[in-house]
């Protein structure tokens, strides 16, 4: 018998079925095995018999805890995919939220044995004239849109140290575009367009140099220097167009009319050493007008520079390009509001958020307002603001990198205080580990966020973790927002910096599970197939022609269908290799053993790599991918003849 104090409802069965998320979307169903359940166990517990009425508040409260739980148990899928920048890896990393479990690195600007990129053909064609750099570093992931909401299709990446960015395609997720853009030095602060469509992607220059950067004259005089903001084609990846500014360019975003983009500048002086780039109270933030941008350049009002054809246009000071709004004091992060409204900047040596009203650029660029009359608020948040993320309640989150906390306020609010009425805007404040860079909330650069969850990106963790020795991991750290007040649940420990992400609902990703076999990602292979006369997906052939040898096998599990071929020493090998399994998870791979090379090759998709077979005698090769019960088995030998 059960003690009268005990709760009937510690008793209940916890093998009663609950009500889950479907996997397709967000909607929580509850099984009509769990709606007998539920109701019979609570009466039998001696419970008060459950009506109707009750059953539909407990299926809702149970609902709200389910939907806001950062615990994901086995078989159950995340709601989110979370696409994480890999920082000095030069990769971009997949996450569930908010189970915050790592799924996948898609390698970028890096060098991936796993992979192969990098090593393979089909790689080396996509980083093109970059293909020799083996490092990167990766700052901001963003995806396509339509209309101010994720598409699915493509996701873009930054690269600060190669001056690169690159594209992503979501329904495979691997690199199958890549750009080094012209006339600048780290491209940092990288956006979509938003509305209509992702026509283009823009970016920012953050370093100075001269336009005509020869080393021929004039490297020490800094009058010479500019930054350069660019526009590049989404489909194609290449550079639309270059506006020079004056100062230099930090970090940017776009409207949600396509009519705007806006940049921040920190070093509005134009200084060279760290005492000259903080010495004024306040620098700028850069709105260019993208109409009048593309009519410049349809009209040839602009330049070339360093021997490229890429137009560089002027939107200094006082050009009609673009406008310069003061904010004080090196402002860093710029975050447009999902309704639209404001561009949020944050001003790292002020402690204020500064909020531009969008709706006034429009008389700013009509020269019927000064730059300043376009602020709308300017709360002020605590030490060290970097990046503000919002909800889809008026809220908005600040990371205060000096403070180690996440400042929760209210937007609404904000404007009014700014007005002058006697309100407080600020709603929380909440310590995270430790300095605090980037935060983003589910589909929070989007129409569509939710106000679910909210990632931190710390730079330090400190006492959080076993320590590991000098080399420390960072901290991403996931709090919940669902509620009026954020509580943190989960530490997670990351390597080399993972400097941004931008989290998506699973509706959006649609992924294939194996590969098709028209896919352009292998066309130029499968083109040179044609030109030996060699069908991939029946044929295993040696083609030699001259000191060039093509070996073409396909794989089956568990077999190779060339099990040797012969190479004579100094050969430039090329190995093509066509997956045929149809099943997903059958990925099979090539190594060749002492010559650095190998690859993976997914279901129905075909790779190459090309090497010189400069070791003579027996070389076996084989698939270093788990593939079958006899994979060990799966192995065969490159007979290489001495000089």
């Amino acid at each position: 018998m059960m003690d009268n104090k005990e709760n009937p409802v510690d008793h209940i069965d916890a093998t009663v079925e609950i009500p889950v998320a479907n996997q397709e979307g967000n909607k929580l169903e509850v099984s009509r095995r769990g709606f007998l359940g539920a109701g019979a166990v609570a009466t039998a517990a001696g419970a008060i018999p459950m009506t109707a009425a009750m059953f539909a508040a407990s299926a809702k409260a149970q609902a709200s805890d389910i939907r806001n739980s950062a615990v994901v148990h086995p078989g159950e899928l995340d709601e989110y995919y979370g696409f994480w920048s890999g920082g000095q890896s030069g990769e971009v990393r997949i996450l569930g939220i908010p189970s915050m479990r790592e799924l996948m690195r898609i390698p970028v600007f890096n060098i991936d044995s796993a992979t192969g990129w990098g090593l393979t053909d089909e790689s080396k064609r996509i980083k093109g004239e970059s293909a020799h750099i083996l490092a990167g570093d990766c700052h901001h992931p963003h995806m396509s849109m339509q209309d101010g909401r994720y598409d699915g299709k493509y996701v873009f990446i930054n690269d600060k140290a190669n001056s690169r960015v690159a594209r992503i395609r979501c329904d495979v997720m691997k690199t199958d575009k890549m750009i080094t853009i012209p006339n600048v030095q780290a491209v940092h602060g990288l956006r979509v367009q938003k509305v209509p469509y992702t026509k283009y992607v823009i970016c920012n220059g953050e370093f100075e140099i001269p336009l005509n950067n020869d080393g021929k004259e004039g490297m020490e005089d800094v009058s010479t220097y500019r930054s350069l903001f660019n526009v590049i084609d989404a489909e194609t990846m290449e550079v639309s167009f270059q506006v020079m500014v004056d100062g230099n360019l930090d970090n940017t975003d776009a409207d949600y009319d396509g009519k705007y983009f806006a940049s921040t500048c920190y070093n509005s002086e134009m200084g060279m050493t760290l005492g000259e780039m903080v010495s004024a109270e306040r620098d700028h933030v850069v709105v260019f007008n993208l109409a009048r941008c593309e009519a410049a350049v349809k009209a040839g009002k602009f330049k070339t520079y360093n021997g490229n054809n890429v137009p560089v246009l002027d939107g200094r000071k006082g050009t009609e390009l673009t406008r310069y709004i003061p904010i004080p004091k090196s402002p860093h992060g710029i975050n447009t509001s999902p309704n639209g409204e404001y561009f949020a900047i944050n001003g790292k040596l002020s402690p204020t958020v500064s909020l531009i009203a969008i709706d006034r650029l429009d008389d700013l660029f009509a020269d019927k307002i000064k730059p300043r009359d376009t602020i709308a608020a300017e709360p002020e948040l605590g030490l060290g603001p970097l990046h503000t993320a919002f909800d889809n309640k008026g809220n908005a989150y600040t990371t205060l990198f000096l403070d180690s906390q996440i400042a929760k306020w209210n937007v609404k609010d904000a404007v009014a205080a700014y007005n002058g009425e006697k309100v407080n805007y600020l709603r929380q404040k909440l310590d995270v580990h430790y300095q605090p860079g980037h935060n983003h909330t589910t589909m929070g650069e989007t129409r569509d966020a939710d106000g679910k969850w909210l990632v931190v990106l710390c730079k330090f963790s400190k006492d959080r973790f076993l320590n590991v020795g000098p080399l420390r991991p960072e901290n991403d750290q996931l709090i919940d927002i669902s509620g009026d007040e954020m509580k943190l649940v989960h530490d997670g420990p990351a390597f080399a910096e993972p400097h941004d992400c931008i989290m998506v609902h699973r509706s959006k990703v649609k992924p294939k599970k194996i590969w098709t076999r028209d896919d352009s990602m292998f066309a130029a292979t499968v083109e040179m197939a044609k030109r030996d006369g060699v069908t991939l997906e029946t044929d295993n052939k040696v083609i030699r022609d001259g000191n060039k040898v093509r070996v073409y096998m396909t794989s089956v599990a568990p077999m190779y269908g060339l099990s040797d071929f012969k190479v004579k020493e100094g050969n430039e090998v090329t190995v093509v290799v066509t997956n045929l399994d149809n099943i997903e998870d059958v990925t099979h791979g090539f190594c060749m053993t002492n010559h650095g090379v190998q690859m993976e090759i997914g279901p129905q998709a075909t790779s190459s790599i090309t090497f010189i077979a400069d070791k003579p005698g027996v070389q076996w090769y084989y698939c270093n991918w788990f593939c079958h019960a006899l994979h060990m088995e799966m192995r065969g030998r490159m007979f290489v003849t001495a000089k």
